[in-house]
């Protein structure tokens, strides 16, 4: 008989411990930014404060508040109600237009605010059809809705975001409302009233999550909300410390939007911490044949939101890139800004997944542990996916102050000893904005390997380790050959999100650096759209190709919302419904 311990027993060894001290770095690395805002808020001067709430707090809240709210109540009534539509009737356009639905997550927001302020302008070509119908001959005398206004914003951001919800709630009525829809049928509730007191309830934890992931997105723009002239909070951190060089006012003003956040993140957990509850009737709904008006209005109200989130912004920038290719060619400053934007998203990409990496293995090392080391480095796994929740300026103001007193702590060392000056080594350079993006998209990436990591027994461990593997050798021969079709998926994610990224992008780029995205900001700025229209059209590209991936997956009912798992193997909780994006996450 062996005298090797039986696999769950073995003493932890020096790998075991090398990978849980890996994850508490990683952690450390998510943490230090956060840690640092409080640092500088709380240092302040004294006469910072006062101004801020007497000044900028109330009307930023204000503005942010509202914005929240009509964002919130659009994608919740959108999202669930298109889900329900396209699985509970059948009318013509429907297998196309289920899929469709999800094509603004194409789109960043910014983009689709930019789009619409050159559709929509006064001498824009909406605008210029209708004078040109009515007789008018000046501009003013129209009298046209202002798209720059607190109501243009909410309706631009929900045309895109929407999504978020409509993918994770259509998951949960294909997979979990057929059995009680049926029942409400058969007791002779008609289609409607079982939505309101069947589905919707049914299908609670999924809208908490995907409304979750919206309001996330609505807190970080930037962009859309500052084109449409709204000045939200995260607004507020980017003119404080750019515009008024106040970088302890913005710390402070970015603490106050990250207490926000932590807010709707835990109310989010709380509301969703009994998701389980609706999955004692599973089976798929059969959807009632729609005919005649009903039909045409069904296809109407589902093909309405493609075509505002997507396909009208989608044709208006090929119609500019064209015009603008064809009289100017391509820039090479558009140029400079693809390969500035394809470099940082491939390196930010190989970081991300190597600090997941380092969270996943240690958490499928603590599951042979037991239960308590499980909850341990679970800990970790949820500190480290802190940084998906947190806006992409507030997580520049953070890292602004510890790169910064590393840059001088180098420098006078190096002044002391050698007469050298540094400069500036790590903020201000690419470095910083690779810290942000692996940062901000870690959790994409534990997310996805984590669902990946969960459909591995642990007895395929147990097999290995009877046959001599290790810590080493499960990793390297097991683990990762396994986890690889998660870590493309997430790496695709990663990638995509990390071109579509403004905030951070802003903030902390090096000078005279331009990506896609700040070069669009840039020309929209200067109110010259036709220049950005190509930058535009490039990211809306890119990002279509997962958007498609998650329509095939969609299009079989296997996007379907994470929960909590109990199954072995299975690590931690997922901090924000990571399958919403990409069978993702987004990921979202």
């Amino acid at each position: 008989m062996s005298s090797r311990p039986p696999p769950r027993q073995m003493p932890r060894g020096a790998p075991e411990r090398g990978w849980r001290l890996a994850g508490m770095a990683v952690a450390l690395i998510v943490l230090a930014p956060i840690l640092a805002i409080v640092a500088v808020a709380s240092g302040a001067a004294e006469g910072v404060w006062p101004h801020l709430v007497a000044y900028v707090l109330p009307e930023a809240i204000r503005q942010t508040a509202i914005l929240v709210a009509g964002v919130g109540i659009l994608v919740v009534t959108m999202g669930t109600g298109l889900a329900w539509l396209v699985v509970a009737y059948d009318f013509p356009g429907r297998r196309l237009l289920e899929w469709a639905l999800l094509l603004p997550l194409a789109m960043p927001t910014y983009i689709v605010a930019y789009a619409y302020l050159d559709i929509l302008h006064p001498v824009g070509p909406v605008q210029s059809l209708l004078r040109a119908a009515l007789g008018i001959t000046s501009p003013r005398d129209l009298g046209f809705p202002d798209v720059r206004s607190m109501g243009g914003c909410i309706l631009l951001l929900s045309f895109v975001l929407y999504p978020y919800v409509y993918a994770s709630v259509r998951a949960t009525f294909l997979v979990q409302a057929g059995g009680v829809v049926e029942a409400s049928h058969s007791l002779g509730a008609g289609r409607f009233r079982t939505f309101l007191s069947i589905a919707v309830p049914l299908a609670r934890p999924a809208i908490v999550a995907g409304t979750t992931l919206a309001l996330l997105e609505t807190l970080n723009d930037i962009g859309a909300s500052e084109f449409l002239g709204v000045r939200t909070l995260t607004v507020s951190i980017y003119t404080t410390w750019i515009n008024r060089g106040s970088l302890a006012g913005a710390a402070q003003i970015a603490l106050f939007m990250l207490a926000v956040v932590m807010t709707l993140v835990v109310v989010e957990r709380i509301a969703r911490r009994h998701a389980d509850y609706a999955d004692a009737e599973p089976g798929r709904l059969k959807p009632k044949r729609l005919q005649g008006w009903a039909a045409v209005t069904a296809t109407a109200m589902a093909a309405l939101p493609v075509l505002v989130g997507f396909l009208i912004p989608v044709l208006h920038l090929c119609n500019e890139a064209y015009r603008r290719l064809r009289f100017a060619g391509f820039s090479h400053n558009l140029v400079d800004a693809i390969r500035n934007t394809a470099s940082l998203a491939v390196v930010a990409t190989v970081v991300t997944l190597v600090l997941a990496t380092a969270i996943i293995v240690a958490l499928r090392l603590a599951a042979q542990r037991g239960p308590r080391e499980v909850r341990r480095v679970g800990m970790l796994a949820r500190l480290a996916s802190l940084g998906y929740a947190v806006p992409g300026t507030v997580l520049a103001i953070g890292l602004m102050v510890p790169l910064a007193t590393i840059d001088n702590a180098i420098d006078a060392a190096l002044r002391a000893s050698l007469g050298l000056s540094t400069g500036l080594i790590f903020s201000g350079t690419v470095f910083a904005l690779i810290y942000a993006y692996a940062m901000r998209f870690l959790a994409l990436a534990i997310g996805g390997m984590e669902a990946g990591l969960a459909k591995m027994p642990l007895t395929l461990d147990d097999a290995a380790r009877t046959l001599g593997a290790y810590s080493g050798g499960l990793i390297r021969r097991i683990h990762l050959p396994l986890l690889w079709p998660a870590m493309a998926s997430a790496a695709i994610l990663i990638f995509v999100d990390c071109m579509k990224e403004l905030p951070a992008t802003l903030l902390l780029r090096p000078l005279d650096f331009e990506t896609l995205a700040t070069q669009l900001y840039a020309e929209a700025s200067r109110g010259t759209y036709e220049d950005g229209a190509v930058a535009a059209l490039l990211i809306v590209l890119v990002g279509f190709l997962p958007v498609v991936g998650l329509a095939r997956l969609s299009r079989h009912g296997f996007v379907r919302p994470r929960r909590s798992s109990s199954r072995r193997g299975s690590g931690t909780d997922s901090e924000i419904d990571g399958d919403l994006t990409a069978g993702p996450q987004p990921g979202f």
